[in-house]
């Protein structure tokens, strides 16, 4: 398996509120909808919460402040996402997705990569 992971931060005109509903309720369903044009076999959102001790963190460590969410996406391998990627659905649906995106993602302070995990315990 591989994995993309989509650190985001929501567009600073939008309520963190408003940004984590419109992720988990708009965006959600239409991943969902497009995961078999590009190869998704798992889609996982993990939404900021807990400020206070999110703080705590951030000061203790002199971190940048955190993320709003990280969006977890799994593919059964790189050949397997291109392969699905490459067709004219999966071009398609990545269009739509970025579409989507850039209503509620702040590029500009978000990062995006491909990570294989290495289970600890």
């Amino acid at each position: 398996m591989i994995k993309l992971v989509y650190c985001i931060h929501r567009h600073p005109d939008i309520t963190r509120d408003a940004f984590h509903k419109y992720w988990l309720e708009e965006h959600g369903p239409k991943v969902k909808s497009v995961a078999a044009s590009i190869g998704a076999t798992r889609y996982v959102q993990s939404h900021k919460c807990l400020d206070e001790l999110n703080e705590t963190f951030q000061k203790g460590r002199g971190l940048a402040d955190p993320y709003d969410g990280i969006t977890e996406v799994w593919f059964e391998s790189v050949e397997h996402m291109q392969a699905a990627s490459a067709t004219d659905a999966g071009v398609a649906a990545g269009r739509f997705l970025v579409e989507d995106e850039s209503r509620f993602i702040d590029f500009s302070r978000s990062t995006v990569f491909m990570s294989e995990e290495h289970e600890i315990f």
